[in-house]
C-alpha cells in the first residue's frame, strides 16, 4: 500500500482546535501577535501541549488563524482591480481594508510580518495589483501624479493603528482618516490663467 490513509480527528480535538483558532483571533486582535503563546491556550481553555500539538510554532498558528481574514483583503484588492474606474477601486481599498484593519489590528500586524509564510505569494501578488490600481488612477489622472503604492500602504496602515477606546470607535476613526486620506490623494484641478 503506497497511499496514506488520511487521518480523522476526535471531535473533542476538532473542537479544541477551533477554540484555540478563535482564542489565538481575540488574543492577537487585543495584544498582537507578540502576545505569548500561553495566553492564546488560557483563553481557549485547554493546556499548553494541547496548543503545541494543534500548532507546534506562533508561524503556524497565526497563519491558522488568519487565513480567512487575509484571504477576504486580497479579494478587495481584486475587486477594486476589475472595477473599471481606478478611482471608485482605490477608494474602495482604502475604505473597505481601513475599516477591516481598524475592526481587527492583528490583521494588519499579520499582513506586515513574516509569520504568515503561506500568504508570501498572495500578498506578493496582492501588492502588485495595487499598484496596477494605483498605476491606472494616476494614469487616469484621479489622483495626484507623485502617489505611490506606499503612500497607499501607509494610509492602509495607519488607519489599522488609530487609538480608541472601543472597537467602534477605531472604525469611526478609521473613516474619518481614510475620507481625509482619500481627499489628500486626490488630484487637484489646476487652475488655468
Amino acid at each position: 500500500m503506497t497511499g496514506q490513509v488520511p487521518r480523522i480527528r476526535r471531535s473533542d480535538a476538532r473542537d479544541n482546535r477551533e477554540r484555540l483558532l478563535e482564542a489565538a483571533r481575540a488574543v492577537f486582535a487585543d495584544e498582537g501577535l507578540t502576545a505569548p503563546m500561553r495566553e492564546v491556550a488560557r483563553r481557549a481553555d485547554v493546556g499548553p501541549a494541547t496548543l503545541y500539538r494543534h500548532f507546534p510554532t506562533k508561524e503556524q498558528l497565526v497563519t491558522e488563524a488568519f487565513a480567512e481574514q487575509l484571504r477576504a483583503c486580497y479579494a478587495v484588492v481584486d475587486d477594486a482591480l476589475a472595477d473599471p474606474d481606478p478611482w471608485r477601486g482605490l477608494q474602495a481599498v482604502l475604505v473597505r481594508l481601513g475599516e477591516l484593519y481598524a475592526r481587527d489590528r492583528a490583521v494588519t500586524a499579520a499582513l506586515l510580518s513574516a509569520f504568515p509564510m503561506d500568504f508570501t505569494a498572495e500578498r506578493e501578488r496582492a501588492l502588485k495589483s495595487l499598484a496596477e490600481l494605483v498605476r491606472r488612477a494616476r494614469d487616469a489622472g484621479a489622483v495626484r501624479p507623485e502617489t505611490t503604492l506606499d503612500d497607499v500602504v501607509v494610509v492602509l496602515a495607519a488607519a489599522g493603528g488609530l487609538p480608541a477606546a472601543t472597537p467602534a470607535a477605531r472604525v469611526a476613526a478609521a473613516r474619518r482618516f481614510t475620507t481625509i486620506a482619500i481627499n489628500g490623494l486626490r488630484a487637484v484641478p489646476t487652475l488655468r490663467d
